[in-house]
């Protein structure tokens, strides 16, 4: 069972390798410079690739941001919707979760 200061650990780690990858995709969407139709066409259709990347990573950072000021209050493992300890198999597999098994459906 981890503890909660390693969980905070954990949740920073992703948070910053999530920023690095974030600060890689904006500059990639960026980079583009194609003059040839078939090629910008190509770069485009990667383009929305990449930009749902990058909102999938923003998403993630804004759950882990709110998992850390949870941390901070002392409301860390426990439901946001019903108050009960959130399960530690449940925390291993998405540690930045507000909600239990229960009211998460």
């Amino acid at each position: 069972m981890k503890t909660t200061a390693e969980r905070k650990a954990d949740l920073l780690a992703r948070a910053e390798a999530l920023t690095v990858r974030t600060k890689g995709i904006a500059a990639e969407l960026i980079s583009h410079d194609a003059q040839d139709w078939e090629e910008l066409a190509t770069e485009r259709e990667g383009d929305e690739v990449l930009e749902g990347m990058g909102l999938e990573a923003q998403s993630e950072l804004r759950a882990i941001s709110a998992a850390l000021a949870r941390i901070e209050a002392g409301d860390y493992g426990f439901c946001q919707t019903c108050g009960a300890e959130i399960a530690q198999a449940r925390l291993d597999a998405v540690p930045f979760t507000p909600f239990c098994k229960d009211c998460a459906k």
